[in-house]
């Protein structure tokens, strides 16, 4: 009866820290990639036109898979066109995760983020 009664004061605290550890995952890897995308910008002058022109490139290892969603479905967010040169790609600006769940703690959907 104690076993039971501690795990069912444990497993909503489980639960909380999992979704916690999830969501302090999404951040980290929502900022290594806008961070990885502004340097591929610096060196090339230009945006990389998928994900995995990232990774080709050397600037990730692998693209990692969204932590909401299990996944590397991550949502792309195209740059505006160059009025300059309009007939060319403009490019993967950000990276959302592409799930639509709300967060929690936040308050939002993790694809707004």
């Amino acid at each position: 009866m104690i076993v039971g009664i501690l795990a069912a004061v444990a497993l909503p605290n489980y639960k909380a820290a999992i979704l916690a550890a999830r969501e302090a995952t999404l951040t980290q890897d929502l900022f290594l990639f806008r961070d990885v995308i502004d340097q591929f910008y610096a060196d090339k002058g230009r945006y990389p036109a998928s994900l995995e022109e990232v990774k080709e490139q050397g600037y990730l290892r692998k693209i990692p898979a969204d932590p909401m969603t299990g996944q590397p479905d991550w949502e792309v967010v195209y740059a505006e066109p160059d009025p300059d040169d309009p007939t060319a790609q403009p490019g993967i600006y950000d990276v959302k995760s592409a799930s639509t769940a709300t967060s929690q703690t936040r308050g939002t959907p993790y694809n707004e983020w």
